[in-house]
């Protein structure tokens, strides 16, 4: 793919991405997109065949973004650390109100097990996440800076939190404090104390 037509898809996925935080994903249609975009449908069609296409991509690339942040604070950082991290990042999500795509991702998992189709893919994100919270915890366990009997349940346990915390923040809203009280309190039953 040329820099131009590299260009342009990243255009389309951006100002996707606002119609979907937007709309979220049901009421989107190609012709939203075609119109936020200010290209024509030809343009659009290039490159996507379908809104599910294009969300579908716009999550991966949240995704690997993610993962890139997570992976870049592991360096010379404690278990502690990187758990901060993460969460910091996490409660930046839930509010950024503005580009929020928790309405628009429920809505497309939702009918797509309408459709009796798999939703594997969030699944298998799900339970990256898992894993690598879960080998994050038994590091800390290990150094002394964690307390945990059962690493996988805690990790399970905070994603779970976290889950609720975006369906809470792009439905009904939530509160910064709220959010720091839910992230505290996943911190304080993991933290090692001096017994």
């Amino acid at each position: 793919m040329s820099d131009k037509a590299a260009r342009k898809k990243q255009l389309i996925l951006d100002t996707a991405k606002k119609v979907f935080a937007e709309k979220g994903f049901k009421d989107v249609t190609m012709k939203d997109i075609v119109e936020a975009c200010k290209i024509s449908r030809g343009g659009l069609y290039i490159y996507f065949e379908n809104t599910e296409q294009i969300l579908e991509e716009i999550i991966e690339h949240e995704a690997t973004q993610r993962d890139d942040v997570f992976s870049r604070s592991r360096k010379d950082c404690t278990a502690g650390d990187i758990l901060a991290i993460f969460l910091k990042e996490q409660k930046k999500e839930l509010l950024s109100t503005k580009d929020n795509l928790s309405v628009a991702i429920y809505e497309y998992l939702f009918w797509k097990h309408s459709r009796n189709e798999s939703c594997k893919r969030e699944q298998d994100r799900f339970s990256s996440a898992v894993d690598v919270l879960t080998h994050l915890i038994e590091n800390g366990v290990e150094n002394g800076e964690f307390y945990c009997d059962d690493p996988e349940g805690a990790a399970r346990n905070i994603m779970y939190v976290i889950e609720g915390l975006k369906i809470a923040s792009g439905t009904y809203g939530i509160t910064s404090q709220d959010i720091d009280n839910e992230l505290l309190y996943i911190m304080s039953g993991l933290l090692a104390g001096d017994e």
